[in-house]
C-alpha cells in the first residue's frame, strides 16, 4: 500500500482507478460524508473525510482534471476554505481520537496542514533545509509527471517526485531569521540530524520517565456512572457534539481504569471543554472525592463558579471560590473547610496551590491553560499527577504534528466539532475610525447585544471611555474592568455584564482566557498591531457564541506603518475566520514569533538546524524506542 495519496489542483485524475485506492486505504463509501472515513462520489465530485482533518474536503473536476478542492460543512455543504495540495492517509476506524492518530499529516509532515507557497523554507528528510521553487513537469522515459522544485546552497537543485512528497515539510522554527541552506550531498546536512537525533533522547526520557511513574503507581479507582451522573449530564442545556461525546467517553474510561488520568483536552475557543471538566468533576465527587479547577484570571474563576453553582444546584455538593474576589477571612474559613471536607469542587487561581491549601482527599485536578502558570505552581502540579486524576484543558493548539509526538507519552482529547448553530466571525483589519465604531457598536445595540471594546492600558482606559461616551448614543451604558481595580468593584462590573445591564464594556485583556457572555457578539480590540496571533484569536473567541453572526474589529492607528511581521499576524486573523481555524492559527504564531518555550531552552538549537517537523519526528521515534526497552513498565527507572 502507498504511504500516502497525494491530491493538488490541474492533477489528472480518473476516479475510476482512484476510488479502489481509497477503499484500500480503509474509507468507506457513503451517501454522505458525515465523520472521519466517508467516502461518497457524484460524478466528477468526490467528497472524502480524511484521516487528521478537521473537517471533510471536496474534489471537483473538470472533465479529467482537478479544478478545485474545498474545505467544506457537511452539515450545509457550503465552501469553507480551498487548498492547493492535499494528502490523504491510510484509515483504520478506531474508537477514539488518539488511535485515530497513532495510526500512522510519524511520516506524516507537517505540509498536510500547512500550504507551500513559492520561496518557502523546506526540509527534506535525506537532504536538509532548501528553498521552495514551486512545481515543474519532469519527462521520464516518455512521460511527464509532477516534481517540486528545491533550491539548495550554490543554486543546486533538487527535483522531488509528488509520490515522494512526504518526505518534505515546511521548515518552521523558534525564530524569524531565514535558515541556513544545505549544499546537496554534503555530510553536514548528516551530522546535523544526528546530533538532534541525541539531543532528543534526554526529552524523551523525562516525558517517559514521568509517564511510567504515573503507571506503575496506584491511582484511585472511580465507580461506574451513578444515576446522578445521568441525571446531572441531562442539565446541560446544549446539544453534546460528538468531539465532546468522545473526549467525555476517554475521561470515563481513564477515571474507572485504576491508573491515575493525565489527559490533554485541546479544543478551539468555544467548543466546549468546560463541560468534559464539569462532567469529570461530578464523576469524582460522586465518590467521595474533592475538586480543585484552578484557572489562570480571577474572572474566569468567578465564571466557572457561577456556572458550577447554577448546575448543580438541586444536587446536595458543596462548591467554593478561592480567588482575589474573596476577603482574606472568607478564604482563612473556605481553605479550613477543604482541609475539613466540607468543600466538594473548589475554583480558584493560583491562590489554590499556595502552601496553605490542603485537601482533606483530592481525586482530580482540572487545569484551565497550564501554560499561563508560573514555574513554581507547575513544579507543585507536577507532584500532583502522579497519583492524582489530571485533566489540562487548552484551546491554544500546538501544531499537531507535536501532539502526535507526545502521543505516547500523555493522553489526548481533541474536540475538532463547533458547537450547534456557532457561525464563524465576521473579522475586518480596519484604520481607527470613530464613526466606524459608533456603527459597529449601535448596530449591536440594535439587535439587543452587547459589546466588547478592548483596550490594553490602564493608564489611559478612562479616557477612552470618555471618547466613547461622546461618539456612542446618549443612552449607551458603559463600564471599565480591568485587573488593578479593587476586587469588588471587578467583580460588581463583570456580574452587571453578564446579567445585560451594560451595554459595552471597555477592558484590558483580563477577558483573554474563556469568558463567555453568548449576548455579546461584538469584540472591537484597540492597536490591535500590539498583540500576537494567538492573542487576537483568543479574543476574537469571546463571542460568536450565539446563533447570530458576530463581528471582530481589529482596529489599527491612522497612518501606521507595520514590520512585516505585524502584517502577516493581521493578514492571518483576517484570513482564518473559518471554524476550528485555531489550528491554522496556531501554525502561523509559530512562524511569526517563534514556537515559545515548548520543549525547554536547551532543545532549541536542534529544532533550528533541522525544522520543528523533523525534530517532532525523531522525538516519536525515540519515544517508540524508550518504549520497546520497557520504560513504559517502570523497568528502567532509577538507572
Amino acid at each position: 500500500m502507498f504511504k500516502s495519496l497525494k491530491l493538488y489542483t490541474g492533477m489528472n485524475i480518473d476516479f475510476e482507478y482512484i476510488m479502489p485506492v481509497f477503499i484500500e486505504y480503509g474509507y468507506t463509501r457513503q451517501e454522505k460524508v458525515a465523520e472521519v472515513g466517508d467516502l461518497a462520489r457524484r460524478g466528477g465530485i468526490l467528497d472524502i473525510f480524511p484521516l487528521s482533518f478537521e473537517l471533510p474536503i471536496r474534489v471537483e473536476l473538470d472533465n479529467s482534471t482537478v479544478s478545485s478542492i474545498k474545505t467544506f460543512d457537511p452539515a450545509t455543504g457550503a465552501s469553507l476554505w480551498e487548498h492547493k495540495v492535499v494528502i490523504i492517509l491510510p484509515f483504520k476506524r478506531t474508537h477514539t481520537h488518539a488511535a485515530k492518530f497513532a495510526s500512522f499529516s510519524a511520516e506524516a509532515p507537517m505540509s498536510n496542514f500547512v500550504d507551500l507557497n513559492i520561496g518557502d523554507y523546506v526540509v527534506h528528510n535525506e537532504y536538509g533545509i532548501g528553498r521552495f521553487l514551486g512545481m515543474q513537469k519532469i519527462k521520464l522515459k516518455d512521460k511527464s509527471s509532477d516534481h517540486l522544485v528545491i533550491e539548495y546552497d550554490r543554486q543546486e537543485k533538487l527535483f522531488v517526485p509528488v509520490a515522494q512528497m512526504h518526505l518534505v515539510a515546511k521548515y518552521i522554527a523558534f525564530h524569524v531569521r531565514k535558515p541556513k541552506l544545505y549544499r546537496l550531498g554534503s555530510k553536514e546536512w548528516k551530522r546535523d540530524k544526528e546530533r538532534a537525533r541525541k539531543g532528543v533522547q534526554k526529552l524523551s526520557w523525562e516525558l517517559l520517565t514521568l509517564q511510567a511513574m504515573r503507571m506503575s503507581s496506584k491511582g484511585f479507582t472511580f465507580s461506574p456512572d451513578s444515576q446522578w451522573q445521568k441525571q446531572f449530564c441531562q442539565t446541560f442545556p446544549y446539544q453534546e457534539t460528538s468531539g465532546q461525546a468522545s473526549a467525555m467517553e476517554e475521561a470515563r474510561r481513564d477515571m474507572e481504569s485504576g491508573k491515575p488520568m493525565d489527559r490533554l483536552l485541546c479544543g478551539d475557543v468555544g467548543y466546549g471543554k468546560t463541560e468534559v471538566a464539569m462532567r469529570a468533576a461530578f464523576k469524582a465527587v460522586m465518590d467521595n472525592k474533592q475538586v480543585a479547577y484552578l484557572v489562570p484570571t480571577t474572572i474566569l474563576a468567578e465564571q466557572h463558579y457561577e456556572n458550577f453553582s447554577a448546575r448543580l444546584k438541586d444536587f446536595p455538593i458543596n462548591v467554593e471560590l478561592l480567588c482575589r474576589f474573596k476577603t482574606g477571612a472568607q478564604q482563612d474559613k473556605i481553605v479550613k473547610r477543604i482541609a475539613q471536607g466540607g468543600v466538594d469542587i473548589v475554583i480558584g487561581t493560583h491562590r489554590l496551590l499556595s502552601e496553605d491549601v490542603v485537601f482533606k482527599d483530592l481525586g482530580l485536578v482540572i487545569i484551565d491553560e497550564e501554560q499561563r502558570f508560573g514555574v513554581k505552581a507547575k513544579e507543585k502540579l507536577k507532584a500532583l499527577r502522579v497519583n492524582t486524576a489530571v485533566i489540562t484543558l487548552t484551546a491554544t493548539p500546538i501544531p499537531r504534528t507535536l501532539y502526535m509526538s507526545l502521543m505516547g507519552a500523555k493522553d489526548m482529547s481533541v474536540i475538532n466539532t463547533p458547537p450547534q448553530n456557532r457561525l464563524p466571525i465576521k473579522t475586518l483589519v480596519v484604520e481607527y475610525d470613530d464613526d466606524l465604531i459608533a456603527q459597529a457598536v449601535s448596530r449591536e445595540l440594535r439587535r439587543g447585544g452587547q459589546v466588547f471594546f478592548l483596550h490594553n492600558r490602564i493608564q489611559d482606559i478612562e479616557k477612552v471611555k470618555d471618547k466613547l461616551a461622546r461618539i456612542l448614543p446618549p443612552d449607551t451604558r458603559l463600564a471599565i474592568g480591568h485587573g488593578q481595580m479593587h476586587a469588588k468593584d471587578l467583580e460588581q462590573v463583570m456580574s452587571e455584564f453578564l446579567k445585560g445591564r451594560i451595554d459595552c464594556l471597555i477592558s484590558t485583556m483580563i477577558i483573554e482566557s474563556g469568558i463567555d457572555v453568548p449576548n455579546a457578539n461584538t469584540i472591537i480590540v484597540n492597536n490591535a498591531h500590539q498583540f500576537g496571533l494567538s492573542d487576537l484569536h483568543q479574543l476574537r473567541g469571546r463571542v460568536g457564541r450565539f446563533n447570530r453572526p458576530a463581528y471582530a474589529y481589529f482596529l489599527l492607528p491612522k497612518r501606521i506603518a507595520l514590520d512585516g511581521p505585524g502584517r502577516k499576524r493581521l493578514a492571518a486573523i483576517e484570513e482564518y475566520t473559518h471554524l476550528g481555524a485555531g489550528f491554522q492559527i496556531a501554525m502561523e504564531d509559530l512562524e511569526l514569533r517563534g514556537a515559545g518555550n515548548l520543549l525547554g531552552a536547551e532543545q532549541h538549537g536542534f529544532i533550528t538546524a533541522i525544522g520543528f517537523d523533523l525534530y517532532c519526528r525523531l522525538l516519536r521515534e525515540a519515544i517508540n524506542g524508550f518504549k520497546k526497552a520497557g520504560v513504559m513498565n517502570g523497568e528502567k527507572i532509577g538507572h
